[in-house]
């Protein structure tokens, strides 16, 4: 097992747990392990096999949990999640994606009408039965309908960050293999949608017309995590990769083609049609073999994307534009845009320390973001609504800014600034006092809690907030968690246009399980004049890296490096807070 499938485990059992309503300390010890193991560097298989180390040396990982491990790493399981699912089915871990239902719900579901699964969850709904429940009625039960039809709609569907692990852990060994000289992925991945139903992947080679074909697709069905093989022909392979059952389809293509199928592969399909229409009015056909004359049937162009769609009169188009959003009239004119590049971001202006919910300390955050090339960071951790997350109240605030001061002034890696992500509060106002505000370099205001606004009450709260003095920026502004929660409902184009009146600055925010705005509200957003942030919203150093998510939902918003505040050098990013101050 990867640490990210024992991870997985570890947080299924702590939520089976919680359904049991067991001690709390112990299923914290689950979820603290589960997110320690996912974010290390290391292999916990090789730390196993070495003897002279020991699984205690992680942060996090006591000797319960590396017993736990050990037994794991023997048989695929532990006697805790045995005994958990010994008494509830693992379906009802589904149940914990339907808003409005928390693990008391649901233990109260199955204990009484034996719910297992969402189906079971829907039939009760429409039999009115849930409102006779304690604590429960007929609005939860519209509520639970609604979120059970978005659940649906996203079955099958992966986060993106998933994808570009499988993607990297399949195309690693197969650019080893003789005659292969590229492997790329295509499709949704590539374009760098929200979430992905599967993975397309392309690989080429002088040896691949023949036998070189063969051995790579003979590789790919023969793979470890390969659960089911879906079908294997002369040139492709599909298969059903890993215990989450990604569909991944292997392609094998001489080279002459290899620009025409990353082209057709990458999508999307409206893209793709209206590409397809303006090359017959040229009396060209283009498909995933290439560009070809009608008459004749003579290749055009087909080995690289630029040569296909310079042929057919446009500029080459960035993946991420690539939804027929305009792209194709802007690439023809000549008038795209010069989309941000990852390595431009200088700084990241989200992130947690052991202060509140975070795994590590301020001066390891620096280190760690220093590491990556960065020139300066905000420390943001949460305010006193989330309790649960150790938030910070006002004394404690005034107490960290001191904190954050005194450590400049000794040396740290880089410039860190005093920040704080402040709860906005179901009435607009912010968490914290003004006072205690005005003492912090840098300010997110984030949704955490009363969701469940309907679109005037949470556009009121949202538009008050933005009103507020001290606040810099709108964070995770919709509040979805993607295949989990839905965005609340909100006028957002009216909180935009107030938000660029205010000099409030919207975040797109990195991190994989919400990639928050999407790329068609930061357009819109940006039609409305606002200037944005992009950040990782970090917990640990490893959340650091997940900064090209955001970057990537920027670029599909179509965003230059002048639009994105943190691009700038740290002078006149000093400059920028100074004069808010």
């Amino acid at each position: 097992m990867d640490n990210k499938q024992i991870a997985r485990l570890l947080s299924e059992t702590a939520d089976l747990m919680e359904i049991a309503a067991e001690d709390g300390f112990r299923i914290r010890s689950y979820r603290n392990a589960a997110a320690a193991i996912e974010g290390h560097p290391e292999s916990l298989e090789d730390i196993l096999r070495d003897r002279e180390r020991k699984l205690t040396s992680i942060p996090g990982v006591g000797k319960g949990i590396a017993a736990v491990i050990e037994e794991l790493a023997l048989r695929g399981s532990f006697e805790r999640r045995d005994e958990m699912l010994r008494k509830y089915p693992a379906s009802v871990l589904a149940l914990l994606k339907i808003q409005g239902l928390g693990p008391k719900s649901i233990a109260l579901l199955y204990e009484h009408h034996g719910v297992k699964t969402v189906d079971d969850l829907e039939t009760l709904c429409r039999e009115q039965k849930l409102r006779n429940l304690p604590r429960m009625g007929a609005k939860l039960e519209e509520k639970v309908l609604r979120s059970i039809e978005s659940y649906r709609k996203s079955a099958g569907r992966f986060l993106l960050s998933f994808g570009h692990e499988v993607a990297a852990e399949i195309s690693e060994g197969m650019r080893a293999l003789p005659g292969v000289e590229r492997v790329e992925a295509a499709g949704s991945l590539r374009r760098g949608k929200d979430t992905i139903g599967d993975l397309d992947i392309l690989v080429t080679g002088d040896a691949l017309a023949g036998d070189g074909a063969s051995a790579v697709l003979d590789y790919v069905v023969k793979l470890p995590r390969v659960e089911e093989v879906l079908g294997r022909g002369v040139n492709k392979a599909s298969v059903k990769y890993g215990a989450e059952g990604l569909q991944v389809d292997v392609r094998a293509l001489a080279k002459e083609s290899f620009g025409a199928a990353m082209q057709y592969f990458t999508g999307s399909k409206e893209h793709n049609v209206t590409l397809r229409t303006n090359a017959l009015k040229l009396g060209l056909t283009l498909n995933e073999y290439g560009l070809f004359t009608l008459e004749g049937n003579q290749r055009v162009a087909g080995a690289t994307e630029e040569d296909v769609y310079a042929k057919i009169g446009y500029d080459w188009i960035p993946p991420e534009l690539r939804e027929n959003s305009g792209e194709l009239e802007a690439a023809a004119a000549h008038r795209l845009p010069d989309l941000i590049q990852a390595d431009q971001i200088r700084g990241d202006l989200h992130m947690h320390t052991t202060e509140s919910d975070g795994k590590s300390t301020l001066r390891e955050m620096a280190e760690a973001a220093a590491a990556l090339g960065y020139e300066y960071i905000a420390i943001t951790d949460h305010s006193k609504a989330l309790a649960m997350a150790n938030g910070l109240d006002e004394k404690r605030v005034s107490e960290f800014a001191k904190h954050v001061r005194e450590l400049n002034r000794e040396g740290l890696p880089l410039r860190v600034y005093s920040g704080l992500e402040c709860d906005i509060m179901r009435d607009g106002e912010m968490d914290i006092s003004a006072d205690a505000l005005a003492e912090l370099d840098w300010v997110v205001g984030s949704v955490h809690s009363h969701m469940n606004q309907d679109e005037n009450e949470m556009t009121d709260r949202l538009l008050r907030a933005v009103e507020s003095r001290s606040l810099r920026v709108l964070g995770h502004p919709t509040g979805r968690m993607l295949l989990h929660r839905e965005p609340f409902p909100m006028r957002f184009e009216q909180i935009a246009a107030a938000a660029a009146a205010r000099g409030v600055l919207m975040e797109i925010n990195a991190s994989p399980e919400r990639l928050d705005l999407s790329g068609p509200l930061i357009r819109s957003a940006k039609a409305k004049g606002c200037r944005f942030v992009i950040s990782t919203d970090a917990h640990q150093p490893a959340h650091l890296r997940n900064m090209p998510y955001g970057v990537t939902m920027a670029r599909r918003g179509w965003l230059t490096a002048s639009d994105v505040l943190n691009t700038l050098p740290k002078a006149e990013f000093e400059s920028v807070v100074a004069a808010k101050a």
